[in-house]
């Protein structure tokens, strides 16, 4: 059975894509007062984790979404899948090659569909199960693997983006993709985990819609409160401000944009953290809630009119080609002497980027890298594949 594709969910992506761009392009911080910008304040941590969720909703999709696939049909799924993650993982190692101040997603993109394989069978329930024992129990154990690997491994993370000569240091590359590194997949697996669940959901009905919007926004409200409440009435950042990460960096700033930098040992109040990339469970949910009302408002707004989003649902159906063109150009921006103006560098590329989308749209092509994911994933599923890819998202 072909199905329409849900251009809300493409629209999600295409939020996400532009706004690690704009993460990438624009400054986080203001010069002069040390405060966080609109664009640090609003999608630092936010993109990525939108990026995740989204994929995690494209891997339920794949495996029948709502009405998952049987075991064998769900055998050539994970084959597909793999061989999807293999050609990302390629990508991402040849991104990192170039010279360029970005953390380049890709590489740990492809771990965590390899990590996600044995879940993408599971029925909802127990999916669901799995996925709040994860979000809540990943970050207590990275917390205790961290501590443990920064005294004992050396270097315990990869300097700059993952290439093929990380792999001479398998251990310093499995501590930096898996705790050490800017997108731990121990934690952030509970993003793809979320994802799988929120694409087991019927997205096509109304009230499963609107309760992604309503519930998206109450956790990540509650999450921010619930934070506030345990670092400042409790006493956590006080105690997180005594230890020797909180006296090396202005932990109130980072805490409105960006915690990546921190060394997050020597207390357990680092937990209670719900900063962007602190990767706690209230960080996770606060940006999954994120998600998933994005998600949510995107799907309702194309309910009617599936093109009311264009710009952004066919940016986001080729996010792969956009996202590798994306970390070229910026590699060839950062060499410029004196350096380029952000916002024209944003604004250019953001424009460029979407015309090219729409424009392959129109002539009903999908993005190089799209295209060449897509057919070594059918190769990969076998002669039932093309059954399995008419599913549309």
């Amino acid at each position: 059975m072909i199905q329409r594709r849900l251009t809300g969910i493409d629209a999600a992506r295409g939020i996400a894509l532009l706004g690690m761009i704009a993460t990438h392009t624009l400054p986080l911080y203001n010069q002069e007062t040390g405060y966080g910008t609109l664009t640090g304040l609003v999608f630092s941590g936010r993109s990525s984790a939108l990026f995740a969720v989204v994929a995690g909703v494209g891997l339920a999709l794949l495996t029948g979404g709502s009405q998952p696939h049987e075991a064998k049909a769900v055998n050539r799924d994970r084959r597909g899948i793999a061989v999807r993650a293999l050609i990302i993982a390629l990508v991402g190692l040849a991104l990192g090659g170039l010279q360029t101040s970005i953390a380049i997603i890709l590489f740990h993109y492809a771990v965590l569909f390899l990590l996600a394989l044995p879940f993408v069978g599971m029925p909802l329930r127990r999916l669901a199960v799995w996925t709040g024992a994860w979000l809540l129990a990943s970050p207590v154990l990275a917390y205790l693997l961290r501590g443990w690997l920064l005294e004992n491994l050396s270097p315990a993370e990869i300097d700059g983006n993952l290439t093929w000569d990380s792999f001479l240091a398998p251990a310093t590359l499995a501590a930096d993709v898996f705790v050490t590194g800017f997108y731990p997949v121990l934690q952030w697996l509970s993003y793809i985990l979320l994802g799988m669940v929120i694409g087991r959901l019927t997205l096509t009905n109304l009230p499963v819609q609107v309760g992604l919007l309503a519930a998206g926004i109450f956790a990540a409200v509650t999450s921010k409160f619930l934070s506030y409440y345990l670092l400042g009435s409790l006493g956590g950042f006080d105690a997180l401000q005594a230890t020797a990460s909180g006296q090396r960096w202005p932990l109130a700033r980072m805490l409105e944009v960006n915690l990546s930098p921190v060394e997050q040992t020597g207390s357990w109040w680092w937990l209670a953290l719900a900063g962007p990339h602190s990767n706690t469970s209230l960080d996770m949910l606060h940006a999954a809630g994120t998600a998933a009302a994005v998600l949510g408002a995107c799907l309702l707004l194309t309910r009617a009119r599936p093109n009311l989003l264009l710009p952004l649902s066919a940016a986001g159906a080729m996010t792969l080609t956009l996202y590798s063109l994306h970390v070229w150009v910026m590699s060839v921006v950062d060499l410029q002497v004196p350096p380029l103006e952000p916002m024209p560098v944003f604004w250019i590329q953001a424009t460029i980027y979407v015309v090219l989308a729409i424009l392959f749209q129109r002539i009903e092509a999908r993005g190089p890298l799209e295209f060449l994911t897509s057919g070594a994933s059918r190769l990969a599923r076998g002669k039932s594949g093309a059954g399995t890819a008419a599913r549309k998202r």
